[in-house]
């Protein structure tokens, strides 16, 4: 199903409306109210809105601030700042401190693709892992992530939520899904090999499967939006059955969906694993889905990479 209405639209729409029964609730962002999607919010809710400028570090400590004393908080912005100018803040005064602020970090991933490596936030994952407390979450359509904007509201650890800048086809038909933060969702069951896909990969993934059952090959299809509460008892349940599994991931090949399926199987039901992911490189420069294409991300990558492996 095609979608025109990017997530990070459905996530400040899906918010406002929330907010709008909620005082409680409380915006905060760095001069990105435009690439959030924001204006409605700042134009309908003043009262609930803090610009702080091109200040993310600012921008966090704040959001901190509020949220110890029982503020709703949500802190906005370009996902490549939020992980790197204003990672101290994150790791200090939001993940030690342990206080629940969600921070939505937009056009993650290589959705800046002609912007080039300063503005492509592909460690993200691999280093917000490591922060004790700290939940990760990268919805694959517009349902999910409505559905992750109201799980969020009562949510009591520190969350960062990646999106991507563009509209993306969606998964679902609707956010009538059983959709729980830390549990993957089975999307195609297979016997031959699982593709784990997370975010916007998750409809290449799915497209990869439907393609690979021409060949005679089932693929089974695990969307992993949580990294961190991790799924492993999927990851198991998956390699038991399928005895293969491949990751797609926009982030770098290393700490990321791939390493942590890694780190699952290694220790409790070792198969054989591919990773797909951003190489040891800058990425290079074009369009998100030339990008996809480019990496072997997107449908024919998973495709070629499945056949070349079960045929080998």
């Amino acid at each position: 199903m095609s979608n025109t209405v990017p997530c990070r639209k459905m996530f400040t729409d899906t918010l406002l409306e929330m907010a709008r029964k909620d005082k409680n609730i409380v915006v905060v962002t760095s001069d990105a109210r435009g690439s959030v999607t924001l204006g409605d919010f700042a134009s309908e809710l003043p009262g609930q809105f803090i610009e702080v400028g091109i200040a993310e570090q600012n921008a966090v400590g704040i959001g901190a601030g509020l949220a110890s004393c029982g503020k709703n908080v949500f802190v906005c912005g370009p996902a490549c700042f939020y992980v790197a100018r204003s990672l101290e803040q994150v790791k200090v005064d939001v993940a030690y401190s342990h206080y629940p602020v969600r921070i939505l970090g937009v056009s993650g991933g290589m959705s800046y693709g002609a912007l080039g490596s300063t503005h492509h936030s592909l460690h993200d994952i691999a280093v917000l892992r490591t922060f004790p407390g700290m939940h990760i979450v990268l919805p694959a359509d517009i349902y999910e992530t409505r559905r992750l904007v109201m799980a969020l509201m009562d949510y009591p650890h520190p969350v960062y939520i990646r999106v991507g800048r563009n509209a993306v086809p969606n998964v679902h038909d609707d956010d009538k899904i059983d959709f729980t933060i830390g549990k993957a969702i089975r999307l195609a069951k297979g016997k031959d090999l699982t593709i784990i896909g997370t975010g916007e990969t998750v409809y290449h993934c799915l497209e990869a499967s439907r393609k690979l059952s021409e060949h005679g090959i089932q693929a089974g299809v695990l969307d992993m939006h949580s990294l961190k509460p991790f799924d492993a008892e999927a990851v198991l349940q998956a390699a038991d059955e399928s005895g293969r599994i491949i990751t797609v991931e926009e982030h770098s090949m290393f700490g990321g969906l791939g390493a942590a399926v890694a780190e699952t199987l290694v220790q409790h039901h070792p198969v054989p694993v591919k990773i797909l992911g951003v190489p040891d490189e800058n990425a290079v420069a074009g369009t998100p889905l030339e990008l996809f294409r480019h990496y072997s991300l997107d449908a024919e990558g998973i495709v070629k990479t499945a056949l070349n492996w079960l045929r080998a």
